[in-house]
């Protein structure tokens, strides 16, 4: 027997994606067709939900049981399927993808990684380069977006990924061999053939971007937030504060005023997590039955500083500078706690804090935002008087602060360090592009070492 006749089959999927299944139901193709299969897994860190491997091997049957590999070898792999775009990238890396052997099928969606995540701004991974490296390593390639093509049929990824295999002809089996499988397992029959047949076609049908929004856009969708956020006098204050700016500057300030006044605290997060329409997006998200039960359970972490916040401001100011209370109370408040949202108790505690917000122009938090806001919206006037580009770019400035938490106090002071620079650059005639790389430079950094530096050298 010679080692070409030896099947290897790698699978690169993160938790909750159906990888074990994908493996389960190649295993059960492979022993219906007459092969000796095995089928191993090895878990890893993704930065994610966490990755793993699945290897397996198909060996024809013969009189004497085969010895197979546990895990793939570098240049030995016939089909690498990729349950996401950077999976497939982390394939070719470890050299399980070569261009005179290997059938490489990757979903081309992306699941961001933690760092991706938590940077401030233009911290996503390239993912052209994957697609290059791609279809430049591999024997054949085949990518699509296979999570859209799962949400559109209600079926698992894992499905889509077995008729991408199946379409690919990288396998020795016809395509009924392959449904037969997904009938024989008994899991979501009727979804996962959806699926499959998805797969097997190899479109997403993925909708076309949605065209940028004009000043007039940005304005009303910035309405259309504020009144959902807070109320129409809310909304109606957006429109008043944007009445001295025009023109590209109107635009800037427009978007950032927008996201700033619909600032994160206690009540906003509350409202989010029990607006009507989130249920039914998470059961879309895990596929859950019409008839089956979710639970919820979620990270929670408020800090004593946010509940000082969501007090009155004369109150939240003195109990955060400190006092016997905040020596009682605060530890209380140092470490997080898992709580299932969904549960009776905890729908009433989040009801009772989002319908605080009617209460949030009375807040200490408020209070803080609104000095702030005011103050920034004076330094963008104050600037276009003489300036006009640097306006612009202190505008932008906004986008520093984000988040909620420590993410939120970590952009807040990159913003007051950026915006405080204009004083010391506005008398030289190339400020707006230091402002610009300034800015920038403070988006990308992660603890603020890059922007001290930056400023520093600018001195």
């Amino acid at each position: 027997m010679t080692e070409r006749n030896r099947l290897t089959i790698a699978i690169l999927a993160l938790g909750g994606q159906g990888g074990g299944v994908l493996a389960d139901w190649l295993t059960a193709l492979g022993e219906a067709g007459g092969y000796f299969a095995q089928a191993t897994s090895v878990p890893g860190v993704a930065q994610r939900t966490g990755s793993t491997v699945y290897y397996l091997e198909l060996f024809p049957l013969a009189d004497k049981q085969p010895v197979l590999a546990l895990m793939p070898a570098p240049g030995d792999v016939d089909v690498v399927v990729a349950a996401e775009l950077m999976e497939a990238g982390r394939a070719m890396l470890r050299g399980f993808v070569t261009g005179d052997r290997t059938t490489l099928i990757a979903s081309t969606h992306r699941i961001y990684a933690i760092a991706e995540k938590s940077a401030v701004s233009g911290g996503l991974a390239d993912g052209s380069k994957v697609l290059e490296a791609a279809h430049r390593s591999a024997k054949a390639f085949i990518g699509f977006d296979m999570d859209a093509a799962a949400q559109r049929t209600g079926s698992a990824i894992s499905a889509v990924m077995l008729g991408a295999i199946a379409a690919s002809g990288a396998l020795p089996f016809g395509r009924e061999a392959y449904e037969d499988t997904i009938r024989r397992s008994g899991i979501a029959v009727e979804a996962n053939l959806k699926g499959f047949a998805a797969g097997f076609e190899g479109r997403d049908e993925a909708p076309p971007p949605a065209p940028a929004l004009d000043v007039d856009g940005i304005i009303a969708e910035g309405m259309r937030r504020l009144n959902e956020y807070q109320d129409a006098e809310y909304a109606a204050l957006y429109v008043e504060r944007l009445k001295p700016f025009e023109g590209k500057l109107r635009r800037e300030v427009a978007r950032g005023l927008a996201l700033w006044m619909a600032y994160e605290d206690v009540m906003r997060v509350a409202q989010q997590k029990i607006r009507a329409r989130r249920m039914d997006e998470v059961r879309a998200q895990v596929n859950a039955g019409p008839g089956q039960i979710l639970h919820i359970v979620e990270y929670m972490h408020p800090r004593w500083q946010e509940l000082c916040d969501t007090l009155p401001a004369k109150l939240g100011a003195r109990l955060e500078r400190g006092g016997a209370l905040k020596r009682i109370f605060a530890p209380m408040f140092e470490r997080g706690r898992h709580v299932r949202t969904n549960s009776v108790t905890w729908f009433l505690v989040l009801r009772l804090l989002a319908s605080r917000r009617r209460a949030r122009r009375g807040t200490w938090r408020y209070a803080q935002e609104n000095a702030r806001i005011e103050r920034w919206l004076a330094l963008v006037r104050e600037a276009a008087q003489s300036d006009y580009e640097c306006a612009i770019e202190l505008a932008k400035c906004q986008n520093l602060i984000k988040g909620y938490g420590e993410t939120q106090a970590r952009g807040l002071r990159k913003f007051v360090d950026v915006t405080q620079s204009w004083q010391m650059l506005r008398s030289r005639p190339d400020a707006a592009r230091l402002l610009r790389s300034l800015r920038e430079t403070a988006l990308r950094d992660e603890d603020g070492t890059a922007t001290a530096e930056a400023m520093r050298k600018l001195a």
